[in-house]
Parts: C-alpha cells; sequence; structure tokens
C-alpha cells in the first residue's frame, strides 16, 4: 500500500491541520512504492529529498506571486519575473527526463506543484503545469525529436492545444502537410516550440482517420493575440495557426503509442513515468491548479472569519454556526478531491512500474474521477464565495479572483463532468468509448 498522509504541503495555519510530520521522512512514504524507498521499482526513480525540495521551492514562490497576480492578470500573461522564478526554481522540469537534466519526478508532481502555485495564483499554476508536463510527454517522443528541442535548449518550454479536430494533416513523403487553427494554446508567447493535436486521413478516408502530435518550431506557427478573458486572466491561452507546413515524421506521435506501456521513447527514457497512459491521466496535469486555488480560498476565508464581526449585528463570524458549518463542508470537498488526484496519480504510478496496462474501464474511471474532484474544488470556492456576502463584490481582494478562476478551470474539457461521466456511463454498460484518445 502507498502511504497518502495529505497534510505536509498545508500551512501551519489551517484549520483542519492534522499534525506535522518531517518533510523529508513524509516524502519518502509518498514516493515510495516499496518499504519507504523513494522511486523503488525504477532505475531512475526521483529521490525523496528532491521532491520535497522541488515543492518546498513551490511553495516559497507564494508571497510573491501572490503580490504579483494583479499584474499577471493586466499583462494577460505571465510576467517575465514570473517566469524566471520558475524556471530558477527548476519547476518547469519536474518530470523532464533526468538524462537531459530533468528532475524525473513521479507525475504525483505536477498535482503537488500546481497546488502549492495555485494557492498563490491559478494563473500561474495552469501555465506552470502545462507546460512542465510537456517535458513529460516530449520524453515519450522519439529520440530525435528530443534532441531536435533538448539538444538546442534543455530549458525551451512548450506550448500545446490538444484538440484534434483543430487541425488536419494528410500524408507525405517522410512526414505529414499538417494546416489549422487551434485555441487555448497556454503561454505560447513563451514558448520554443508547440504540440499541436490533429487527425491524419487520406483523400477519401478509406483507411480511416488517425489521432496524432505534431511537434513544431515557433518559425512554423503564427500566433493571434486573443486571450481576453474572465478567468485564468494572466494564462496567454492565444489562439495558433499553421498553414500547410511539413512535419517530418520523427516530430510526431501517434495518440495510440501514448496510451500506456513502451512509447517511441522509452529506449532512453526507460522510466515507468514516460510509459503512463497520458490522455487517461490528461485531467492530472491541470487538477492541483483548481485544488490550490480552493485551498487558499478556505485559508483566506477562515483567517477572515476568525477576525471579523458581523456589521450588523457585531456578533463574531467565528461563533455562528453557519459559518463553522461552511467551513466543514468547503474542506470536506478540498480534502476530499486532493484525495482523489493524489491517490489516482500514485496508483498510476505503481502500475507502470509493475508493466500493468488499465483496461478502458480503469481508465474512464481515470477521467471521471478527474472531473469529478474539480468539481468539488469549484463548489467549496462558489459556497465560500458566497458566504463572504458582500466582502465577495470588492476587486481588490483576491476572493473574486478565486472565483473566477476555479469557474474557468472547471470550464476545461478536461472537468467537464457530464462528458466524463457519460462517457464513464457508456463503457459501465458495454457501450464503446466516445473518447478516441484513450
Amino acid at each position: 500500500m502507498f502511504p497518502l498522509r495529505l497534510d505536509h504541503w498545508r500551512s501551519a495555519g489551517r484549520l483542519a491541520e492534522l499534525g506535522r510530520r518531517k518533510a523529508t521522512e513524509q516524502a519518502r512514504k509518498l514516493m515510495a512504492g516499496d518499504g519507504g524507498k523513494a522511486g523503488a521499482g525504477s532505475s531512475a526513480g526521483p529521490g525523496a529529498d528532491s521532491y520535497v525540495a522541488m515543492v518546498a521551492r513551490a511553495k516559497a514562490l507564494i508571497p510573491e506571486l501572490r503580490d504579483r497576480a494583479s499584474k499577471t492578470e493586466e499583462l494577460r500573461r505571465l510576467p517575465p519575473e514570473t517566469e524566471r522564478d520558475l524556471h530558477d526554481a527548476g519547476l518547469f522540469r519536474i518530470v523532464q527526463p533526468k538524462r537531459v537534466g530533468g528532475a524525473e519526478l513521479d507525475y504525483v508532481a505536477l498535482v503537488d506543484c500546481a497546488d502549492a502555485l495555485g494557492q498563490a495564483d491559478a494563473s500561474v499554476a495552469w501555465n506552470f503545469a502545462n507546460l512542465a508536463s510537456h517535458h513529460w510527454m516530449l520524453g515519450m517522443f522519439d529520440r530525435q525529436a528530443q534532441d531536435a528541442v533538448w539538444g538546442r535548449n534543455a530549458d525551451a518550454l512548450i506550448a500545446s492545444s490538444f484538440i484534434f479536430p483543430a487541425g488536419r494533416a494528410r500524408k507525405a513523403d517522410g512526414g505529414y502537410i499538417l494546416r489549422g487553427h487551434w485555441p487555448f494554446s497556454s503561454g505560447v508567447e513563451s514558448c520554443d516550440w508547440n504540440m499541436l493535436a490533429g487527425v491524419v486521413s487520406s483523400d477519401d478516408e478509406a483507411d480511416g482517420i488517425e489521432y496524432r502530435i505534431f511537434l513544431l518550431n515557433r518559425s512554423e506557427y503564427r500566433i493571434n493575440d486573443t486571450w481576453n478573458a474572465t478567468g485564468l486572466c494572466g494564462t496567454g491561452s492565444n489562439d495558433v495557426w499553421v498553414e500547410d507546413t511539413f512535419v517530418a515524421e520523427i516530430m510526431t506521435v501517434a495518440v495510440s503509442d501514448l496510451t500506456g506501456g513502451p512509447t517511441p521513447g522509452s529506449m532512453v527514457n526507460p522510466n515507468a513515468l514516460y510509459a503512463l497512459p497520458v490522455f487517461s491521466l490528461f485531467p492530472y496535469v491541470l487538477s492541483g491548479v483548481g485544488l490550490g486555488n480552493a485551498q487558499a480560498c478556505l485559508d483566506d476565508y477562515v483567517e477572515f472569519a476568525r477576525h471579523r464581526a458581523s456589521t450588523y449585528n457585531r456578533a463574531k463570524l467565528s461563533d455562528l454556526q453557519t459559518t463553522q458549518i461552511k467551513i466543514a463542508e468547503a474542506s470536506a470537498k478540498i480534502d476530499a478531491a486532493r484525495l482523489v488526484m493524489r491517490t489516482n496519480c500514485v496508483d498510476a504510478m505503481a502500475d507502470a512500474r509493475r508493466g500493468y496496462i488499465p483496461d478502458l474501464a480503469a481508465k474512464t474511471r481515470l477521467r471521471r474521477d478527474g472531473a469529478f474532484a474539480v468539481k468539488l474544488c469549484t463548489e467549496a470556492v462558489s459556497l465560500l464565495f458566497a458566504a463572504s456576502g458582500a466582502r465577495s463584490l470588492f476587486t481588490s481582494g483576491a476572493l473574486q479572483r478565486q472565483f473566477r478562476d476555479a469557474h474557468a478551470v472547471n470550464s476545461h474539457l478536461a472537468f467537464n463532468f457530464d462528458a466524463a461521466g457519460t462517457n464513464y456511463g457508456r463503457v459501465a454498460l458495454g457501450l464503446p468509448s466516445e473518447n478516441l484518445t484513450l
């Protein structure tokens, strides 16, 4: 069994604190697969100390990132100093292969570090998680694609848009001709490369269609500044255009190669991290953002309620049963969401280490759970927003941003519980899956 204590990243003042443990010992337990030895079962598994250090670095950035949140929203992208902070801390490279200088931490690190950064600013956490995860995915491409990126600059950032119908490709000698218009390419202005999803088909589609991901250099696509949003304002999630561009075969990977088990990159990156089913676990790349945002909202509300009295009758808010119940309900939702997210990520790594590939039922459950966990976080923020009364109306505080960001996170297709729930129900009833990426 994997120990799953959930208190190692919580702030000291948190109401639901269950007791402090030594950080290093906790990380060893959290990351262990065998007898408390970090990374057991993996020849290149992460050490507990590096895991603790990385989460600690993310937490250390919280005060400054919170102070910059308004600036980030105004810029509609991450400020240069924030990008530099994330680079200097090594956070973008937490799941990049060690052979090119990455930390190669277990997959759950994406949740934990996004959780920490999300307690400062969801936009920062969103771009961190997106861009960090693309180092993980690149580790599954052919080595020549990896060398084309990391051979030039191991710190290079990679954007993405995994909206497959947005791109169309046709086979050509040695590769593909790609064209399309992709929305929601988060952090794209900061990136030298982009992973763009597309559908490959023959002229008459007699051979069927194939889902494939194409890795393009910035010189091969055009960015349209379209990101004027009410939530996640600082993510710079702009549109990308490609017009009949040749992409070499080695700079692409088929989705069918990313469903679990060996990938084109396995020869150089044998760690189980790079044998995970990518799109089954896709929600957990970003779910920590909603988690951290909700945790910050709860912590702020508790601090506010401890020291304030009602405007109308001067009753202490902390003495009101309604306040106490709201805190209990919101914290229960957040704790449950964290448990679901982390358990699924830790279990997925354990499965990959023993060479087990989850079946379709298990994959649809992962998608269902990811969407449901973020739904719980959104409900917690909405509950606290409503409980805050007129305080929630002021644009000067963090609460209104946390509310907007919570709903922006929840609007991502990966967190659409109707879609994830429907597909889970279909598979449970013996019907074909409607998600072609699984």
